[in-house]
């Protein structure tokens, strides 16, 4: 499957990204683009859009109180506890009013922001960035015994 969302990735545009590639479909390619060319470029590469909250047109994006993660999460019927962890960690960072939920949030808010300061590419940080996903994954596998 393609999947596109907006350029400059940084909080909930790297963990759906890890999530799709680790829990819904491993081959899974990424578009990232600017976002008055997003539902457009969706439709000519025939590409599930995601996290674009100004676009009410997509799908996979914030919902109530919750990211763009824990819509893909919803949708895709994912239920492992670690996960819901996990996924309070990236709402945390990636919604300034919901960062009390995870006190992780706040360390994965300020890396984010160094990567996106690092003016990388988008598959880079995406590249650089999974291990860290990897390693909260774990972590939250761990404390939600």
């Amino acid at each position: 499957m393609k999947w596109v969302t907006r350029a400059n990735v940084k909080v909930d545009r790297v963990a759906c990204p890890w999530l799709i590639k680790r829990f819904i479909d491993p081959e899974a390619e990424f578009l990232f683009v600017p976002e008055e060319k997003l539902l457009e470029t969706a439709r000519a590469e025939n590409a599930t859009p995601f996290d674009a909250p100004r676009l009410p047109e997509v799908r996979l994006n914030h919902r109530d109180r919750g990211c763009t993660f824990e819509a893909i999460m919803e949708d895709f019927k994912l239920v492992d506890p670690a996960l819901h962890r996990l996924a309070l960690i990236v709402r945390a960072a990636d919604i300034k009013d919901e960062a009390n939920v995870a006190p992780e949030g706040a360390g994965l808010r300020a890396i984010a922001e160094g990567f996106s300061l690092l003016r990388i590419p988008d598959e880079e940080r995406l590249k650089w960035q999974f291990p860290l996903y990897d390693a909260l994954h774990e972590y939250a596998r761990h404390s939600t015994k």
